[in-house]
């Protein structure tokens, strides 16, 4: 009995290995793909890619090292931690009989956010998914990063999907098996330079992938995809092989709607320009969760959410990035709180949707802070 005991447990440890091995990816061949190469945004010396914008200077207050205060009494951090990172209950979420029906009821530009990145989008008769994410964590092994709650909208249970769209290859929002589910479908994938090759990896077909520098742009009738920039960083094996694919927000315009989706980006002049060039943009998607001082150059800050959001000339925003997993040392619901209150004080307009929740550009739903309801119930 003990042996095979102690034989099952290896097993298992093996199949864990084995599992996060092939959830690493593959890196892209350079000589292969040409493209990475010729790309302004890629450096041959460094082998990698690079951001291309500067980040603007900024006074940030002084952070205390983990030896100065281990116990984290002055300032929290990843061993003690006094903020409530994830919620105490399930957040509100909502569901339709059929859904595709319901889309199809309303016309214009429409989407369900699902948690974290994950955007389900209606635009005329298509059907779009960006960064999605519906594994039960966000890592190589399922012990770490765990969602918060099941999925509002199984993977299984969704409708048709025309196109999948990648930020970055980071696994909250690259996900191997939510790819693996789409490659034996019809699906496109419009994805970063370099990100195809993950995608190869785990049985997607070269002809459904289409790889984008900057500023490239796909078009298919009437609706158009445009890989913008961003300010961040890529790779799947923590601080080994970094930037090796490229990282991108995105554009997508249908007729005279338009949407940007910031991807994982920090603050920098990049948004006024894909403004100036791009914009202005019905639906802005900002990144605006999983922040810290130190990370500021590649999360934008909540004041940050802010200012390039008015760089986007955007005329709502949608706070993304938060609500499924915790990733910082921040309040789970800061998110919302922080970038709604200073967006009234600029009067602009902010939707925050429940999980599953249909919204079309032409009605809007008010503003909605669900989460303090939930505060509010775990209260002692």
């Amino acid at each position: 009995m003990k042996k095979f005991a102690g034989f099952l447990v290896t097993t298992i440890i093996l199949l864990m290995i084995l599992s996060a091995c092939q959830q690493f990816g593959k890196l892209p061949d350079t000589a292969a793909n040409s493209k990475i190469e010729q790309s302004a945004n890629y450096s041959r010396d460094q082998q990698r890619f690079i951001n291309g914008f500067v980040v603007p200077s900024r006074s940030s207050p002084s952070q205390l090292s983990f030896w100065d205060d281990p116990f984290g009494k002055q300032q929290p951090n990843f061993l003690f931690n006094r903020n409530q990172t994830t919620p105490n209950s399930y957040l509100p979420h909502v569901s339709y009989a059929d859904l595709r029906a319901e889309a199809a009821a309303s016309n214009g530009l429409q989407f369900v956010w699902l948690g974290h990145s994950t955007l389900l989008l209606f635009i005329g008769t298509t059907t779009v998914l960006i960064d999605p994410v519906f594994s039960t964590a966000a890592a190589p092994l399922p012990i770490i990063v765990r969602r918060f709650q099941p999925p509002a909208i199984a993977l299984a249970e969704l409708p048709p999907i025309d196109y999948v769209v990648i930020s970055h290859d980071h696994y909250d929002h690259l996900d191997m098996a939510t790819i693996k589910h789409f490659a034996s479908t019809n699906v496109q994938f419009l994805v970063p330079l370099g990100v195809g090759s993950h995608l190869s990896h785990w049985g997607v077909a070269a002809n459904k992938i289409r790889e984008l520098d900057w500023w490239d742009s796909f078009t298919a009738q009437d609706l158009q995809f445009t890989a913008t920039p961003a300010q961040h960083f890529s790779g799947r094996l923590g601080p080994f092989l970094t930037n090796k694919t490229l990282w991108s927000s995105w554009v997508i315009r249908h007729r005279e709607q338009s949407l940007f989706f910031s991807g994982d980006s920090g603050f920098s002049e990049h948004y006024k320009e894909i403004g100036g060039r791009l914009g202005p943009f019905d639906l802005v998607f900002m990144d605006s969760g999983q922040y810290n001082e130190q990370w500021r150059s590649v999360h934008n800050m909540p004041s940050e959410v802010i200012q390039g959001f008015k760089d986007l000339q955007g005329r709502y925003l949608i706070p993304i990035h938060w609500g499924m997993f915790s990733l910082s040392l921040h309040n789970w619901f800061d998110p919302p709180e922080q970038v709604s209150q200073l967006a009234r004080a600029e009067g602009i307009a902010v939707l925050t949707p429940r999980l599953g929740e249909l919204v079309s550009v032409n009605r809007p739903p008010p503003f909605q802070p669900w989460w303090r309801d939930i505060i509010t119930d775990a209260a002692p």
